[in-house]
């Protein structure tokens, strides 16, 4: 059996996917596709993992590492806009769990930026406003938030959106609190989603970093992506130009549509999160020794190392079909909605397991399987919770709504 995972990465193995890739997933990928992934996953390997629970602890964001990231040319991977690598979702979706199963917050950092941000711009800009932002974004010159999230609303957004927007002349007018914004605390564009208060629909807004009247704070004590720099934001009479309204984004519809998109991002975050638990809980039964043998030997353990395993193939292979079928301009809100559910439930319970085969070193940063036990906790929550989620693809099972 190759153990693959469970050992740093070499220059001769590089290119081989990991042994927690049980039904070769990876092989779906054309071989340019295969080599990014394994770019992607040697650059994690060798300057991510040594350093990331450094600043996990003191929650910090390793900026250093943004010109190596930049590098692999995986920002807004699966968007065909100007200047974008047009990959399609199923490559997306791969190395977005490839950055995950290193570090959630590193991939969450990219999946706010490449993701929401700049998918933001893709389906909600005009050709010039695309056309402005999107190459300097993929190249991550300029790097991106999206706020949409408020201190009083987070399921019920789409109802209760308060942050306003109110037409001056040639420019808008936004007022409002932001929290939970990814990145925020130090990118260049933030999306802002406010109300209209004309015609009351939600619009989306470029707002540009330093403009008057928008001021970020970082949110600290944070127990979960602790690397993610979130921040709540105030807007206080923020002036923003008529270019940088969004020109297609013109009611909370659109704004869903790239939720839609991205929550199959958080999809496959979170089965990355699984797989890097899996896989350290995998490397620790090699090494670990008790009454004089390996615990790798022991039947108990090969039972909690079998279940996580088939949480993170049985992720894998719903996310591989849905990716496909955006792929295919064919998915849906339930799809990606079923995949988020099913994949954070899997990974809850799989780095539980992992935490569990490690005993009490699992909750030690050295062995980096409470990091994923931290870090699953924020992804279970984010991009619509579990039950809102449920309640998505309950009715478009049953034609009948269930929301309250």
């Amino acid at each position: 059996m190759s153990t693959s995972a469970s050992r740093p990465a070499q220059d001769d193995d590089v290119r081989d996917a990991p042994f927690s890739d049980f039904l070769g997933f990876e092989q779906l990928l054309a071989e340019e596709d295969r080599d990014l992934l394994s770019r992607t996953r040697a650059f994690l390997t060798r300057e991510v993992e040594p350093v990331i629970n450094d600043y996990w602890t003191r929650a910090e964001f390793p900026h250093e590492l943004v010109p190596g990231l930049a590098g692999l040319g995986i920002a807004g991977l699966a968007h065909d806009g100007p200047g974008c690598p047009g990959r399609g979702a199923l490559v997306g979706g791969m190395v977005a769990m490839e950055l995950s199963r290193i570090d959630p917050s590193i991939g969450t950092f990219i999946g706010v930026h490449g993701g929401l941000a700049m998918g933001s711009i893709r389906h909600c800009g005009s050709p010039e406003q695309q056309e402005r932002w999107l190459p300097a974004m993929a190249r991550m010159e300029l790097l991106g938030a999206f706020g949409l999230t408020e201190p009083d609303v987070g399921s019920a957004i789409s109802m209760g959106l308060a942050t306003s927007a109110r037409r001056d002349g040639d420019a808008w007018i936004l007022n409002g609190r932001k929290k939970w914004i990814g990145n925020a605390a130090f990118a260049d564009l933030t999306i802002v989603w406010a109300r209209d208060e004309d015609d009351g629909e939600v619009k989306g807004f470029v707002v540009e970093k330093d403009t008057p009247g928008f001021v970020t704070t970082k949110q600290e004590d944070k127990i979960a992506l602790r690397v993610v720099q979130n921040a709540e934001i105030e807007l206080t009479d923020v002036r923003v130009s008529e270019e940088n309204r969004l020109q297609e984004a013109n009611s909370f519809a659109d704004t869903a549509r790239v939720l839609t998109l991205t929550r199959m991002d958080v999809a496959w975050q979170a089965t990355g999160c699984a797989r890097g638990a899996y896989e350290h809980a995998l490397r620790y039964t090699t090494e670990r020794e008790q009454f004089g043998r390996s615990i790798g030997s022991f039947q108990l353990v090969h039972d909690l190392l079998v279940k996580m395993l088939a949480n993170v193939t049985a992720s894998t292979a719903m996310n591989v079909r849905a990716s496909q079928l955006q792929d295919a301009g064919q998915l849906r809100d339930e799809h990606a909605s079923l995949c988020k559910v099913h994949s954070t439930v899997r990974m809850r319970e799989a780095v539980g397991w992992a935490r569990e085969v490690l005993g009490g070193n699992g909750i030690l940063l050295e062995h980096h399987v409470g990091r994923f036990v931290a870090d699953a906790e924020a992804i279970y929550s984010y991009e619509g919770t579990r039950e809102i989620n449920t309640l998505i693809v309950g009715r478009a099972i049953t034609g009948e709504s269930a929301f309250t």
